[in-house]
């Protein structure tokens, strides 16, 4: 028994083990490393918000708008009395938000690429896009993106009024 020579059973399963943490990893990191999880999150958030800003107009009979700029957006609404645009104080769905480092969006309003930037100091909030209180909404389409990514996220109205996401790699999905 002194002289056999071999793998005792604790050594082979630590090296099976090993050989399986390794695998796991490796596929996990090529599974992951095709979807950007932040992207993804983004429009789905956004495409959300929009279909819900479209209900609390028809709901409240109010009419809201979005006013996007390169890294952030924010929803608006008109107030009649005043007759201007304000923030949506009364519901925090409704907040300005800030997108993650290296996502923006780019605007695309009834066929013309928007130019986003903050308003300068003093100027009145105007959204770019138009929920109204009838159901209808400015013909838009929202793109986001992130640095380096092969293929961006659209978000888009269509003829018949419905809001349409197609993410990276994926089909229309309404």
């Amino acid at each position: 028994m002194a002289d056999s020579r071999g793998f005792t059973l604790i050594e082979i399963l630590v090296v099976v083990v090993i050989i399986g943490l390794v695998a796991i990893g490796a596929v996990l990191t090529l599974g992951s490393s095709r979807r950007d999880d932040a992207l993804e999150t983004e429009s789905r958030r956004l495409e959300g918000v929009i279909s819900y800003v479209r209900e609390q107009a028809e709901l409240a009979t109010r009419e809201y708008g979005l006013r996007v700029e390169g890294g952030r957006y924010e929803f608006l609404a008109f107030d009649p009395r005043r007759g201007l645009w304000r923030t949506v104080d009364e519901d925090d769905i409704l907040r300005l938000r800030t997108l993650p480092p290296g996502v923006r969006l780019r605007l695309i309003v009834e066929g013309r690429e928007v130019l986003l930037r903050p308003p300068r100091e003093g100027d009145p909030l105007v959204p770019q896009v138009m929920l109204f209180s009838n159901g209808d909404v400015t013909p838009f389409e929202i793109t986001i993106e992130r640095d380096g990514a092969e293929e961006p996220a659209l978000i888009a109205s269509t003829d018949s009024g419905t809001i349409d996401l197609t993410l990276p790699g994926d089909e229309v999905r309404r």
